[in-house]
């Protein structure tokens, strides 16, 4: 058997190998990105100090933060095609984005629908009917988690997996990678990633629609701190899952392996405390108290180098201290490792045990 040391050394040398395999990240150059901020949220300051403008704008989205990610239900909810993978029953639901941004692609949301055959109690009455959105990692392809809503789906959970913004269909074709939705442009993060909240909450809204009387969420990383930011402003979300974990944005950018072109990018125009103030918006640390007491399970990974390890444990801490109805468990594996064999199968079961028993 394995020491602890030595299993950590070869779970931290197969993180590595596997976050390689990518050879497209860019190292953009840095942008307070003023210019991202609508025209009717922007601050006056003195100067008109690029940073003091984000700064401020930050700020008072904390502070009104319900009116931040506010939105209506979409106007209109259409269909699309599927991926050649689809199966019978599935299909693809479209609805504009709450957030208009200047790529017209990503101004469009697509959310794959598998719908679970109706179920009925022991005495024959309908049971309530049920149903989660399912958020993916950071540059995700179109079959992300499919898997994963197939499961839910078997177990009688409809799932909805909603593509983020600048995703696949998305993604406006100068971008290779999804490379707006974290980056070193500050106000363009804040911005997408608010985007990508506002969508999760018109997805949600289209459940109800569709009569779910439970609804949950489940995100993966990126997709985890999103859905998590949806679930404290989203009255209708009665139980939520999220995989890998953090209370803070910045400090996964700036300590995580997967982020480090991100990082380098910012270093010599802003610290970690700083970006940490500027990226509160969308992290879920200060809506801690917002999140009731509706189940809530947190996944994480023992060996992560792209969510640090006491970074999980500090989200833990957070939602435990403000969520008595909160589980936790712990992958022996890593970030990019928990999404292979046999490690993906514990991570599901974990996920789709939880979710059956609360919704």
């Amino acid at each position: 058997m394995l020491s602890v040391g030595l299993t950590r050394q070869y779970f931290h040398r197969w993180e590595r190998q596997l976050a390689s395999v990518d050879r497209n990240r860019v190292v953009r150059p840095f942008d307070w990105g003023v210019n991202w901020i609508p025209d009717d949220e922007r601050i006056t300051v003195d100067h008109g100090d690029p940073a003091l403008v984000v700064q401020a704008w930050a700020k008072r989205a904390v502070e009104n933060s319900d009116a931040w990610f506010a939105v209506e239900p979409a106007r209109r909810y259409g269909t699309s095609s599927l991926p050649a993978d689809a199966q019978p029953g599935e299909r693809m639901v479209t609805f504009d984005s709450g957030v208009t941004t200047p790529h017209p692609e990503n101004n469009t949301v697509y959310a794959r629908y598998f719908p679970a055959a109706p179920k009925r109690r022991a005495d024959g009455s309908p049971a309530p009917r049920r149903a989660l959105v399912v958020t993916a990692q950071w540059n995700a392809d179109e079959s992300g988690h499919v898997g994963l809503c197939r499961l839910l789906q078997r177990l009688g959970m409809s799932a909805l997996r909603i593509t983020l913004p600048y995703h696949d269909r998305r993604k406006p074709p100068d971008l290779e990678r999804a490379d707006y939705i974290v980056s070193t442009n500050i106000a363009q993060t804040l911005q997408v990633c608010r985007q990508a909240v506002v969508d999760i909450r018109r997805a949600v809204a289209w459940l109800d629609e569709q009569g779910y009387e439970r609804i949950g969420l489940v995100g993966t990383s990126l997709g985890s701190c999103l859905s998590a930011l949806a679930a404290t402003h989203e009255p209708l979300v009665k139980a939520m899952a999220f995989n890998h974990v953090s209370p803070w944005f910045a400090d996964v950018i700036w300590e995580g392996i997967s982020t480090a072109h991100v990082r380098a990018g910012m270093e010599g125009h802003i610290d970690l405390p700083g970006l940490r103030e500027v990226w509160r918006p969308i992290s879920p640390q200060p809506y801690m108290d917002r999140l009731g007491n509706r189940p809530s399970l947190l996944v994480y990974a023992r060996y992560d180098l792209s969510f640090p390890l006491h970074l999980s444990r500090d989200a833990v801490r957070e939602f435990c201290s403000h969520n008595e109805s909160t589980e936790v468990r712990v992958l022996p594996c890593g970030h990019y490792t928990s999404g292979v064999t046999p490690f993906k199968y514990l991570d599901g079961y974990y996920l789709a045990r939880f979710l059956h028993k609360q919704l």
